[in-house]
């Protein structure tokens, strides 16, 4: 499959601090990519040189077809951007906010004409084209912004955490949007430090003080990072919990422990551990087979001890 992008050893520093450090990856076409870590991670950092934004300090990276460091015209006509704070004029309409960065982007004529109506349908404010922007909620402003930044049908879109401090209902409706656009075939890049919109990604990269330490799918990331099995107890004491056979961590979860077992453990099955916990008089104890989250796997690299 074709590479929409490609980084070879790319390397970012502002004086003695080294903010990106030596990271290398591709992303396919198409390809939903999701880029995770802390803030301060690089996560932005990495995405502003991939989008011609800012020179890297070593390193090379193409950017569909176009190389970041001497073409970085050819890269910005070539993809969407959408930063993480909101990029559109809040005192101006979403009509004039489209007719602005569709002339921005280069279309004129029926083209732009088109392009507008059809950005403010994407964003479903085609009844309230003329409201005035700041006005809007937070998550009906990011779809106008999505819509912004899709006006010129880019190969790429770069999205630099998009639901930061948008409500989760909003952002369960962003991310459907994402889904829509990437089944159109456009290539997706986006940051976010939102571990449980990483799901929805076809792989991730996951970046910790300046290093990408690991990049697979979720799965892929989860077998390899958090070996073992989850189950979910409700109704037995902690203390308990933790004198089971092969039991690496007990944590609440909710109402709930989240108790993980090592593979070989006897009673990684959901009854094996009801009927241990039966046995020493928790016979109450419901049991339910459990699975990791990307926050494990985050936490097993950030933090291995």
């Amino acid at each position: 499959m074709t590479h929409a992008i490609t980084v070879t050893g790319l390397t970012r520093r502002f004086g003695d601090f080294t903010a990106v450090d030596d990271v290398s990856f591709h992303v396919e076409a198409g390809e939903i990519f999701g880029y995770l870590g802390a803030n301060g991670a690089g996560k932005s950092t990495t995405i502003r040189m991939l989008c011609g934004l800012l020179q890297p300090s070593a390193g090379q990276a193409t950017v569909a077809g176009c190389d970041i460091a001497h073409d970085p015209r050819g890269v910005k006509r070539a993809i969407g951007y959408m930063s993480q704070k909101f990029s559109l004029y809040l005192d101006l309409t979403p009509q004039q906010n489209l007719e602005f960065f569709a002339g921005a982007q280069g279309l004129s004529g029926k083209a732009r004409k088109r392009a507008v109506a059809e950005a403010l349908d994407r964003a479903g404010l085609t009844d309230r084209a003329d409201a005035t922007t700041g006005a809007l909620p937070g998550g009906v402003r990011q779809r106008l912004a999505l819509a912004s930044a899709r006006l010129h049908a880019p190969k790429i879109l770069f999205l630099d955490e998009p639901t930061a401090g948008v409500a989760p209902d909003a952002r369960r409706e962003f991310w459907r949007e994402i889904r829509a656009v990437a089944a159109q075939g456009t290539t997706v890049f986006v940051t976010t430090h939102h571990l449980d919109e990483a799901e929805f990604c076809a792989r991730v990269g996951l970046m910790v003080d300046g290093k990408l330490v690991a990049l697979d799918t979720p799965d892929g990331l989860k077998a390899a990072h958090v070996p073992g099995r989850f189950l979910g107890v409700q109704g037995a004491p902690q203390a308990l919990l933790r004198q089971a056979p092969g039991v690496v961590a007990v944590e609440p979860f909710g109402l709930r422990w989240r108790v993980r077992l090592a593979a070989d453990s006897p009673l990684v099955a959901p009854e094996a551990l009801a009927w241990w916990l039966a046995e020493r008089g928790a016979g109450d104890a419901r049991v339910e087979a459990g699975q990791p989250t990307l926050e494990d796997v985050f936490l097993a690299l950030v933090d291995p001890a």
